[in-house]
């Protein structure tokens, strides 16, 4: 079964439960916890883990599945696709990283911080990251 890290539903988060689970999935593929043509778990599975409803659980599942992450087996579950690291680093590089930056470089311009400081700032950023092995 899958699984390196734990997921842990934030209720107070703006993200639907649903999301914040298939984001952790596409987490758990990133750092290959799960790997490619592997059993994720089931929306029953998930459910009991998290104290959720399996139909809160299979719509993150379904997400997944929606955009080829994963794929179904009939009969024997969810897996994990072939393309799914390169889907997922493109939708996040996409999506999720464009946001960031762009509310990133929003706040730097409320505290009227210079494109220069902005970027030593992400150079240090950077640099404590590989400090701390990742």
């Amino acid at each position: 079964m899958p699984g390196g890290g734990d997921l842990i539903l934030n209720s107070d988060s703006m993200k639907p439960i649903y999301v914040q689970i298939a984001e952790w999935l596409e987490t758990e593929i990133l750092s290959e916890s799960i790997k490619v043509d592997q059993k994720v778990y089931s929306q029953y599975q998930l459910a009991e883990m998290l104290n959720i409803n399996p139909a809160t659980a299979a719509k993150g599942l379904n997400m997944l599945a929606d955009d080829q992450i994963l794929y179904k087996k009939r009969g024997l579950g969810m897996f994990v696709s072939g393309e799914a690291r390169k889907i997922i680093l493109e939708k996040r590089r996409n999506q999720t990283l464009k946001t960031l930056v762009s509310e990133l470089v929003q706040e730097a311009a409320y505290l009227q911080i210079s494109d220069e400081e902005l970027i030593n700032m992400i150079l240090e950023a950077k640099q404590d990251l590989k400090g701390e092995g990742k």
